[in-house]
């Protein structure tokens, strides 16, 4: 097994990793300071909510316009404009005085660049690295973003009470310009992964391509819905303690922290398979208990113990990763990564809607309900197929790759379908691995 020193011997990994935690650090910093201060001038727990994750709604549009251009930019100039786009933007929301609405709108603005900037790093990690060593790559990053949640939220906390929300908004915008530095001299100069010019036409046939097999679709659904509908229980501790919300938010990066390390390190292949599901039903087990307004150490219990199943969505990741062809990673990443954030924003605004007409706590409640419910319907689907085994996918007649049997392909090769295959075969082209190194 590849171990986490190894990955950092990879050129070009560790400032990929740098340039997501920095990233990741402005979000963290910036969405608290942003919530708090929309919160503190309307009062109202759903302008909140959609301040902090409101932006992942234009996600949904990003997905279904921008994906085809993933691998077909530049990484390294996709990824710099990106984050100098963030910059500029956070660095306008600090404004005194700028209406709600313009506010959201720059919001949108920034929503549809990062569905496309997802999709360009995501690709560019599963480029970079091994096959093999994938997994324990999302590993490191989804670590390195669960540090930058505890570090971003308490620092974002001390940041309004020492000095405004609008102060914590600026440290995000320089947190966005460090990103942008660090790709622009960090990032070697690479070509797209894929030949061909980006449309929306394009975007769509790939998106229906890759939603085409029962498979994927079963792997886009478990890495969406359950875990937007928590993050619509998150997006509630800003109305639900606005004095403690920073300490939650701290809480849940830290269990997200341990889960994803736990995941990505010591879980075997062979047992990866059988903890999708069950890792994934810890998300929602203890938010039904905020119902009954816990006090404040429980609260943050619960939160730590339930973000420690977010590490089932690497091992979703890992599943997807197997079932794309490697020129389409980019955009199949993209596609999960917008996707996951459009739920996100969609919950977040149902979570604000009902704590609106309820309470903050109900809303949590009926929330993880929802994804426990999710879950379980997608696990015995995935137990069913791997009872009755593999069937046909498509007119070919070919195996979607159940956890059942391998699908008649090699250990560590991609399920490449019938349809997906040909199409990608015509429109794309498997980019280069000059003196890429192999971890031990």
């Amino acid at each position: 097994m590849p171990r986490y020193r190894d990955l950092f011997r990879v050129p070009e990994f560790t400032p990929l990793f740098l340039t997501g935690a920095a990233h990741n650090a402005a979000q963290t910093v910036a969405g608290l300071g942003l919530a708090t201060l929309v919160f503190r001038a309307t009062g109202s727990p759903l302008l909140a909510a959609l301040a902090l994750f409101g932006p992942s709604l234009a996600q949904l549009v990003g997905a279904t316009t921008l994906l085809s251009a993933a691998d077909r930019l530049p990484p390294r100039a996709a990824i710099g404009g990106i984050a100098l786009c963030f910059a500029v933007g956070t660095a306008v929301l600090a404004v005194p005085g700028l209406p709600v609405w313009a506010l959201f709108v720059i919001l949108f603005a920034e929503g549809l660049a990062a569905s496309l900037g997802g999709g360009v790093r995501y690709g560019l990690l599963n480029e970079i690295l091994p096959r093999d060593a994938y997994l324990l790559g999302r590993s490191v990053t989804n670590m390195a973003t669960g540090v930058c949640q505890i570090a971003g939220f308490a620092t974002g906390g001390l940041l309004v009470a020492l000095l405004s929300p609008r102060g914590a908004v600026l440290a995000g915008a320089g947190c966005y310009l460090a990103a942008a530095l660090l790709a622009r001299f960090g990032l070697g100069a690479r070509p797209p992964r894929a030949k061909g010019r980006a449309s929306v036409a394009g975007t769509w046939r790939t998106n229906r391509l890759l939603l085409s097999s029962p498979a994927r679709r079963r792997c886009y659904l478990a890495l969406w819905v359950p875990n937007g509908l928590i993050v619509g229980c998150e997006s509630l501790f800003v109305p639900y303690d606005p004095g403690h919300a920073g300490l939650l938010f701290a809480c849940g990066a830290l269990g997200m922290l341990a889960g994803d390390t736990a995941v990505g390190r010591f879980v075997p292949a062979r047992l990866r398979g059988r903890l999708r599901f069950p890792l994934q039903a810890l998300l929602a087990a203890p938010f039904p208990l905020f119902v009954l307004d816990p006090p404040l150490p429980f609260a943050l219990l619960a939160v730590t113990v339930s973000a420690v199943g977010y590490g089932a969505s690497l091992l979703h990741q890992e599943r997807l990763m197997a079932l794309v062809p490697e020129e389409l990673g980019g955009h199949a990443l993209g596609l999960h990564s917008s996707g996951m954030l459009a739920l996100q924003g969609l919950s977040a605004a149902l979570a604000g809607t009902l704590a609106q007409y309820t309470s903050p706590r109900t809303g949590m409640a009926v929330l993880a309900v929802a994804s426990l419910a999710v879950t379980c319907v997608l696990a015995r689907a995935d137990r069913r197929d791997r009872t009755t085994g593999p069937g046909p996918s498509g007119p070919d007649g070919g195996c979607d790759g159940c956890d059942g049997c391998d699908g008649g392909r090699a250990a560590g090769a991609a399920v490449v379908e019938g349809p997906l295959s040909s199409e990608a075969s015509s429109g794309a082209r498997r980019s280069p691995r000059r003196g890429r190194p192999r971890t031990a």
